[in-house]
């Protein structure tokens, strides 16, 4: 709600118990809550415990589940109660707080997405450029994660610098407040420049530099499926096309979540501030329409690790076994999951010694680079057999 509301409120304010949101959005909010906060913690707790995650691009996905797990625990919780209890009760400083969290959090998220576009990209298009520039890619991906956060915090800096407690006038001469982050003082010039600069900072720009990334890395993934080696076995070919097609819907997948979950809250936003006529135009579709992009925005937020389970085999094994742990009696299967998972990974190890030592110097580099992109994403899946292919040439 903005201050632009204040001049109609007493005309269009209805009393929360008559409203249907009141008994639909808590219920929603609490789902979100339940659903991010188990589902980015167990995927922060596997990406800091497993030394074998800690790639480059899982150094991102941390990054984004941090923020993601940000905006679930400060502002989540405080925007539940204000649809039961009308008014915001928690006063200025946690106002301040929870829209500066809140900006924070959507920064950090669409940065960090941006970001790991453009590493999917070099990795999968061009993996040996940064080798041939004589950069460390570790250190580059934490000092660019860690520069995200600077940046999100520098841009969300007016939430916690100018939002403010609104007294709006209902009902004759009852008053609720609200927590506005547009001073009235400032006018209408800043409110639509902020609501014009959020839309560019926090949407169509980071959204025009993931579709660029990710449609020019399907692009690629589709072309190189036409020049695979004919030498190939027929279902050797089959498999490792299917994989790439596999990669390619992936990444398109991640692209339409992104403008499904903030598309309609920027519509909205962009609507009521910059029509003029929004006030007398709001009704109860617009309101509907309102409430629908705002728990789609923070949808997102919980979303991410349900696609890495659809999507990653990795991280459903591991998120399984941290989740068995916390039911009845999931301690035994814990333990024997532990066990298969130690035999497994013994094996694995033996395997690549095996392969490393008997192929050659161009294959281990490329094991190298499929290594680097390996991880929730699972991508070096696309080129494992390839190593084995050379072997048995060598061996003819």
């Amino acid at each position: 709600m903005s201050s632009k509301m204040e001049y109609d409120y007493e005309y269009k304010y209805i009393p929360v118990a008559e409203r249907v949101e009141t008994y639909i959005i808590p219920v929603i909010f609490l789902l979100i809550l339940i659903v991010g906060v188990i589902g980015n913690g167990i995927l922060i707790l596997i990406l800091l415990r497993h030394t074998s995650m800690r790639n480059i691009p899982n150094t991102y996905v941390l990054s984004l589940a941090l923020g993601d797990l940000l905006v679930i625990v400060t502002y989540i919780p405080f925007t539940l109660f204000v649809y039961v209890l009308d008014s915001w009760p928690w006063g200025l400083t946690i106002c301040k707080l929870s829209e500066y969290a809140k900006d924070i959090s959507i920064g950090v998220s669409v940065f960090t997405l941006a970001a790991l576009s453009a590493e999917r990209y070099c990795a999968i298009v061009n993996p040996i450029r940064r080798h041939v520039a004589g950069l460390s890619a570790k250190p580059l991906t934490v000092l660019t994660a860690s520069l995200i956060w600077v940046l999100a915090i520098v841009i969300a800096m007016p939430a916690v610098l100018f939002s403010e407690i609104t007294s709006v006038p209902v009902l004759g001469n009852r008053r609720i407040l609200i927590c506005n982050p547009f001073p009235e003082e400032f006018g209408e010039i800043y409110r639509k420049s902020m609501v014009m600069f959020k839309f560019l900072a926090y949407y169509l720009i980071p959204l025009c530099v993931i579709a660029i990334f990710y449609l020019s890395m399907t692009w690629h993934l589709t072309l190189s499926t036409r020049n695979m080696p004919c030498e190939l076995p027929d279902s050797d070919l089959h498999e490792q096309i299917k994989a790439r097609k596999r990669v390619g819907k992936m990444v398109v997948c991640f692209i339409i979540i992104f403008v499904i979950c903030f598309l309609p809250y920027h519509i909205y936003v962009l609507w009521f501030h910059f029509n003029p006529t929004a006030m007398d135009d709001f009704n109860s579709y617009w309101n509907t329409f309102r409430i629908f992009g705002f728990c789609l925005s923070f949808i997102n937020s919980c979303v991410n690790p349900i696609a890495l389970y659809l999507i990653s085999r990795t991280f459903r094994q591991k998120f399984n076994k941290y989740l068995c742990c916390c039911l009845p009696g999931g301690s035994t299967v814990c333990g024997r999951n532990r066990t298969e998972s130690s035999i497994t990974q013994g094996n694995i190890i033996l395997q690549k010694s095996r392969r490393i030592n008997e192929t050659s110097a161009s294959t281990i580099r490329r094991r190298t680079q499929e290594f680097n992109s390996t991880g929730v994403f699972e991508m070096g899946s696309i080129e494992t057999k390839l190593p084995v292919v050379t072997e048995n040439r060598s061996r003819k």
